[in-house]
Order: structure tokens, then C-alpha cells, then sequence
């Protein structure tokens, strides 16, 4: 059977009509018969012509749906390899294969989900006066400001693990806001602690104090634009 590297495989992504192969484990299938690849695009998310040994471990299916489409070639390594692990983190990978890719999405959005209720909470009390919206934007704000460190570790983690630490912009980007939020995080919740009438009677510092609150929802939403831009990448004409 014949071998195709890396990039002989990339030629077969489905587009202009060409054929539509995947690599998994080591081998290349030919899988231009079914419609879930029409285009070389499967669920808007994953592109043939790569090898998605890794994805498929972490799809809700199994890889023996591949075995309805026939083999056409193995797969030839060449350029780096994927990253090794140490031995306990591979096994526990291989047991539990949602930690290889799921961890850091399925945490992200608590701090995005706290955030946003922050602000809105925040702005709620300031409409109505009542005492009780501005201790929930703070319980979301404290709530948030617990997530944020386990979702930037867990994004490193992902980083390190399933893109090899490569520099990218989304990451890159994402790296520089959050830590801008987590700083924005400490120095309100601070300061509402120093100061819990911050915001009543309204005034220079309250002002202040609210931009700060405001800046959360721009941020978060710009966070979860970009990491959305790794998980399903934007389709270019």
C-alpha cells in the first residue's frame, strides 16, 4: 500500500472537487462517499487532509465508523513529531481522552458566564437601587475571579499538549487578555471590599469603578471569540 506524507496528504482536503482523505492511526481513508465531508468539512469543524487521530478520540463516535470507507494509503511521519507526555499523563489521557482537548473549553465558561452576570448585575442595581443585584455582581465577581486561574492554566495546558507551545496569535491574544482580566478582577474586587459603597452616592471613583466592571464583558467576549476561532475556525471564501 502506498505512503503519503504529511503534506501529499494535505492535497486531499476535499476542495475544487478533489478527494476527501483522513489519517487515523496510521492510516489514510478515503471518505468522499459520505455527506457528512462534503467539501472536505466535517460538523464546520474538523478539514480533511490531516490526521485526526486526536480529534477522533475525543468525538462521540468511535474510529470504527472509518472502517465503512476503504483504505487508500498509510500515513508517513515526517516534521515533528506530536509532543511526548510523561508516561502517567499519556495513560491517564488514554483512559480519559476528554482531558486531552475538552478540559480547558468545558472550564472557560465559568468565568465568561461570571463576568458577564458581573456587569449586568452590576448595571441592574444602578437602574433599580436594589441592594441585593449589587451583592450578586459581587458573589459573581468573586466566583469569577476563582475560575480565571483554573481556565488560564488549563489553556496553557491545552496549549502545550495539542498545538506543542507553537505561537499563534489566537493563543497569543488570548494569553495577553487574560491576564489583563485577571488583573482588572483583583483590583475590583479589592477595591469593593475597601470601599463597599463604592457606587452609592454615585461619583468620580464610582465612575471608575464601573469603566472597570464594564471592561469585563468586552474582555471575556473577545476571549471567547478567539478560543472559538481554534475549536471551529472561520471558514475563508
Amino acid at each position: 500500500m502506498k505512503e503519503l506524507d504529511p503534506e501529499e496528504l494535505a492535497q486531499f482536503d476535499g476542495k475544487e472537487g478533489k478527494p476527501v482523505h483522513i489519517a487515523h492511526q496510521g492510516k489514510i481513508y478515503d471518505v468522499t462517499a459520505s455527506r457528512l465531508w462534503k467539501g472536505g468539512l466535517h460538523m464546520l469543524r474538523h478539514q480533511a487532509g490531516k490526521d485526526l487521530t486526536t480529534d477522533i478520540q475525543a468525538a462521540p463516535h468511535g474510529p470504527e465508523v472509518l472502517e465503512r470507507y476503504p483504505q487508500v494509503a498509510v500515513l508517513k511521519k515526517s516534521g515533528p513529531e506530536q509532543r511526548k507526555v510523561p508516561e502517567p499523563l499519556a495513560r491517564l489521557l488514554k483512559r480519559f481522552p476528554m482531558l486531552r482537548r475538552h478540559l480547558h473549553p468545558m472550564v472557560v465558561h465559568f468565568p465568561i458566564v461570571f463576568m458577564f452576570s458581573t456587569t449586568v448585575f452590576t448595571l441592574l442595581f444602578l437602574f433599580t437601587g436594589v441592594a441585593s443585584l449589587e451583592m450578586a455582581a459581587i458573589y459573581c465577581l468573586a466566583a469569577g475571579l476563582l475560575f480565571t486561574p483554573v481556565a488560564i492554566i488549563t489553556g496553557y495546558y491545552t496549549w502545550w499538549l495539542n498545538y506543542m507551545a507553537r505561537t499563534m496569535r489566537p493563543v497569543r491574544i488570548k494569553q495577553w487578555l487574560s491576564i489583563i482580566l485577571l488583573i482588572i478582577e483583583i483590583v475590583v474586587f479589592i477595591w469593593r471590599l475597601a470601599v463597599p459603597d463604592i457606587l452609592t452616592p454615585f461619583r468620580f471613583a464610582s465612575a471608575a469603578y464601573l469603566l472597570l466592571i464594564l471592561s469585563l464583558f468586552p474582555l471575556v467576549t473577545a476571549l471567547g471569540w478567539y478560543g472559538a476561532s481554534l475549536t471551529f475556525p472561520i471558514e475563508k471564501d
